[in-house]
């Protein structure tokens, strides 16, 4: 995975003729002093990171933080007053009138917080928009918006209008506009905010399930950590227009970079953060079908546990048994496991998030099996490994679990 976008020491002066603020930024000054001094105010202060393909990349911080002068610095509707941002290798700053149209239009694409849909125009209308300034034809672009439409749950909607559309409806049409102009890289500024809690919440769900079927490049802003622990691979955090820390959602919770990250992360929530991935323990010890129960007795005896997973050679999952049926088979002259029925336990994927699986275990007997996208199982999530995950200050789930038992 390369990096799409690579912003370096970007700097933004609101004001006229701002080289003697760059100067004093130059010279060290703070913000406030450069205010007082000058008149001019710094929305963006030597700002510099990478945003890699496929990334949902959070820029998050309070009101006039400088999130959506960075968010519009990067397709130039605001135009920076220094630095370099690069797009696929090309420097966007440089770029003439002429070449800049045609990237907005083919590179990048915007999702507004208040919508932006034109009231005249039906929800298929809106959604070809983009494409019918592009010139693409009729055809072509109708087809495209049919298609995006019914991925976001507005298949029947095509000819209705904005007043006649709920608050996520119309989110959900400019989120389709912008997927109908097959842009690369989507800019998201506080596209949720105005939505109520469970709408807002449906749309996150619902922009994570069209990221995993399209995996675009995502910047978005918002001013909720929830938000943005919930949609972030990395996050950015801004305070008066300076960037504190970026990290991945464990990385921002666990080790804030001062006080200003860690009032925000205060009282998180960690099951909505941790995975399954980050609690599981090691899936030893492990039998395969050309064991019998013989081996799976003394298995369990060893290690001091009462159910032990069953793989394949290729370290497929094919089931669990127990020590109760174990002892039934034996008696029975079972000699392979590939002849008897196993028990089949719950079984997540390693970005299952630990509060999806809270409800499983609590209705489960049997532990947890984790596996990775070749449904291999890489981990077992048994119930102290989740409590102690909760109740740790750190994602190193190794150490808070290793003495877990591999049985509930």
């Amino acid at each position: 995975m390369g990096n799409k976008i690579v912003v370096t020491n970007l700097i933004k002066i609101f004001g006229a003729h701002p080289q003697k603020a760059l100067t004093l930024l130059q010279e060290g000054k703070s913000k406030s002093e450069i205010l007082k001094e000058t008149g001019l105010t710094v929305g963006i202060n030597n700002i510099s990171f990478t945003v890699q393909e496929g990334e949902i990349f959070v820029i998050m911080g309070l009101s006039g933080s400088g999130k959506s002068t960075i968010l519009r610095c990067l397709n130039r509707l605001i135009e920076p007053s220094a630095g370099e941002i690069l797009v696929d290798g090309q420097d966007i700053i440089k770029l003439k009138n002429k070449e800049l149209r045609k990237f907005r239009q083919e590179k990048t694409a915007m999702v507004f917080q208040q919508f932006a849909l034109l009231p005249h125009r039906t929800v298929l209308d809106n959604t070809v928009y983009g494409l019918e300034v592009q010139g693409v034809g009729k055809k072509e672009r109708e087809e495209k918006a049919y298609k995006i439409l019914e991925m976001v749950g507005l298949k029947g909607w095509e000819k209705k209008y904005p007043s006649q559309l709920s608050g996520g409806m119309k989110q959900r049409v400019g989120l389709a506009r912008a997927l109908t102009n097959d842009a690369d890289i989507l800019l998201m500024d506080e596209a949720f905010s105005a939505l109520d809690p469970l709408i807002r919440e449906e749309m996150q769900d619902e922009l994570l399930s069209l990221q995993q079927k399209m995996n675009k490049t995502i910047v978005f802003i918002t001013h909720d950590l929830n938000e943005a622990l919930k949609l972030g691979d990395r996050i950015a955090f801004l305070r008066d227009g300076a960037l504190v820390q970026i990290g991945t959602p464990e990385e921002i919770t666990n080790n804030p970079a001062d006080d200003y990250v860690a009032k925000f992360v205060r009282g998180v929530d960690r099951s909505k953060i941790l995975t399954a991935g980050d609690v599981m323990k090691k899936p030893q010890p492990l039998i395969t079908l050309r064991d019998g129960p013989s081996v799976a007795l003394r298995i369990m005896k060893e290690h001091g546990i009462s159910s032990v997973f069953v793989v394949d050679r290729e370290r497929h999952l094919k089931g669990i048994i127990t020590a109760d049926m174990a002892v039934e088979a034996r008696n029975a002259g079972i000699q392979s496991l590939a002849d008897m029925k196993l028990e089949e336990g719950p079984i997540v994927s390693e970005d299952t998030p630990l509060f999806n699986t809270l409800s499983i275990m609590a209705e489960s007997k049997m532990p947890m099996a984790v596996i990775n996208a070749e449904e291999k199982l890489t981990g077992i999530i048994v119930r102290g490994s989740i409590l102690a995950a909760l109740a740790a200050g750190s994602t190193n789930s190794g150490s808070a679990v290793q003495g877990g038992e591999n049985n509930a």
